[in-house]
């Protein structure tokens, strides 16, 4: 089979299952959410954290505690990185330098999974079983809990009140991502990825002894990519044979990346008692989803660049095992996502494809976008769509039913430009720099690019690289754990604000004068607004960067 037929009957493929699950997925996690019953599990864990499950939280007491939770987890997980030569299963490897842990330990708590490091050869077992994968769990159903709070605040009227965030992260932990994990870790364990509690030392061709690396793969593999974090146990992430060892696991693994993420549009409609508006917010993510794999698998597959002419193909940085288009498809769903997993090199991609993958991320990763972050995101990308066909046609725009006046489009303002902020101000500074150059892996267009890629993606609590650039250094590990934070908590307190803003409201009835939200021609609006405030945004980057490397 050439791998032109490979490669479409693997999308197809990926496409058929995800909509075979797409219905009860979805309908399962709306009732999750919608329930009142606590199972005896969650009971005992809400008595022992002292929460009263049937007390629900006004917006400020929810995104308090959100952002208490979330910086109570870094400074835990600080403290396993750096004492973990004193945890078992430690490999004797030493705690983990101040600045890197902090950088690290933001990272997975922001389901960023950015990676200063190499895991085989920095963390213990102890330290990415008990630090790293609980991180894994507990950031995912944190995105997915805000998610909820925004929906609940389009269906409730004339409450302040968004439901109770301890209640919905445990729910989304218990009941949605570990019973999916469990059976994924199976999956990937029974086709050849790695789950031990051990080194193996084995003597090679050349009668040298070589220790090779195991650990409980399979069990932090399956999370990563379920709860869209990315965080490898191997320096080579998905790429590595331990994490990834075939065309299989390759599918299933983005099968994994996507599978919450598309369902949570079902769950957005069901929710609502609008299913409509959950399949239009799905086929504008699809049109923006498929538009970039068309190009980018272009783009690799094709040799257009001089390099790839020369050699043939476009194969430098990727598995020979897994070839262009799985190459293609996976840059594509990782960066679309948040997930930041790679099985082969970005940095390596063709001016185009890596140019792709780098405005697939500055989009705001709504294609889906992350576990909770990818609806939330682009339910605010609506509510501008909204109010911007409302000011072509002169009416007060409205959305699901809620009028969207100045206290919703300020939340919704903020919310638009706090990531290109931290973006465009970190590479600012880090290009002002007289030591940025010699951190970069390469000159010009492509090093700049590599310095707008770090920010781009820690901002946008991706994880993913243009390896070449080395940011080892203190200011890198500060700077990109900063934007990190600062990109995940402060887009979720604006998110919860406006969710509270939206219960508070009355229900608005539909007059001839509202704009319909679940036609085709609201998704093509919705689909044009993202990509109009993308490219004013970040164009002079790209021109600096990626459009300069392909012109030249």
């Amino acid at each position: 089979m050439s791998d032109t037929w490979s490669g479409l009957l693997t999308i197809v493929t990926l496409v058929g299952v995800l909509a075979l699950v797409y219905v009860p997925l979805g309908d399962y996690m709306a009732k999750v959410f919608t329930t009142s019953r606590h199972s005896l599990v969650e009971r005992r864990i809400y008595r022992l954290g002292g929460v009263n499950a049937d007390a629900e939280q006004s917006p400020r007491a929810y995104a308090m505690s959100v952002v208490g939770f979330s910086l109570v987890s870094v400074v835990v997980l600080m403290a396993i990185l750096l004492g973990q030569a004193h945890l078992p299963f430690s490999r004797d490897l030493p705690g983990m330098p101040w600045w890197m842990s902090f950088n690290t330990a933001i990272s997975f708590v922001a389901n960023t999974n950015w990676q200063s490091y190499g895991g085989e050869s920095t963390l213990g077992f102890a330290a990415q079983a008990g630090g790293l994968a609980v991180q894994n769990f507990l950031s995912a159903a944190v995105g997915i809990a805000v998610a909820v709070a925004l929906i609940r605040g389009f269906v409730r009227v004339g409450s302040g009140e968004l439901g109770n965030f301890w209640v919905d992260l445990t729910r989304g932990t218990l009941r949605i991502l570990l019973p999916i994990a469990v059976v994924g870790a199976l999956v990937l364990a029974g086709n050849g990825v790695v789950q031990n509690f051990t080194d193996t030392s084995v003597d090679t061709l050349a009668g040298h002894s070589q220790t090779i690396t195991g650990g409980p793969v399979a069990s932090q593999e399956v999370i990563k990519l379920l709860g869209t974090n990315g965080g490898g146990f191997y320096n080579a992430n998905s790429a590595h044979p331990f994490e990834n060892p075939n065309g299989f696991t390759n599918l299933f693994e983005i099968f994994l990346i996507l599978l919450i993420p598309i369902c949570l549009t079902r769950t957005l409609g069901t929710m609502l008692g609008n299913r409509r508006q959950g399949l239009t917010v799905l086929g504008a993510m699809v049109a923006l989803m498929g538009t970039f794999v068309a190009v980018v698998t272009w783009a690799e597959a094709g040799a257009h660049s001089q390099s790839a002419q020369a050699a043939g193909a476009a194969m430098e940085g990727k598995e020979t095992r897994l070839g262009e288009w799985a190459s293609s498809l996976f840059a594509v769903m990782t960066t679309g996502t948040s997930t930041g997993a790679v099985n082969a090199s970005h940095d390596s991609m063709t001016p185009v494809g890596g140019g792709m993958a780098l405005l697939n991320m500055m989009l705001g990763e709504v294609t889906p976008g992350g576990v909770g972050s990818g609806i939330y995101g682009i339910l605010i990308m609506s509510i501008l769509t909204v109010f911007i066909a409302g000011l072509l046609v002169g009416r007060t725009p409205e959305f699901l039913g809620k009028k969207i006046g100045a206290q919703q489009m300020t939340y919704v303002a903020l919310y638009v430009l706090t990531v290109p902020a931290i973006i465009l101000v970190g590479v600012g500074t880090a290009i002002s720099l007289g030591s940025t150059p010699g951190a970069m892996g390469n000159p010009g267009g492509h090093g700049f690019s590599e310095v707008v890629y770090a920010y781009t993606s820690g901002a946008n609590n991706n994880g993913s690289a243009f390896g070449g650039i080395t940011v080892t250094s203190d200011f890198f590990q500060i700077t990109i754990g900063l934007a990190m934070l600062l990109g995940r908590l402060v887009p979720i307190v604006l998110v919860l604000l406006l969710a509270g803003s939206l219960a508070k409201q009355a229900k608005v009835p539909e007059t001839a004068g509202t704009l319909p939200t679940t036609t085709p021609l609201f998704g093509g609006l919705l689909v044009g607004v993202i990509l109009l405030i993308t490219g004013l945004t970040f164009f002079p980057a790209l021109a600096l960067g990626p459009i300069a490397e392909a012109l030249a």
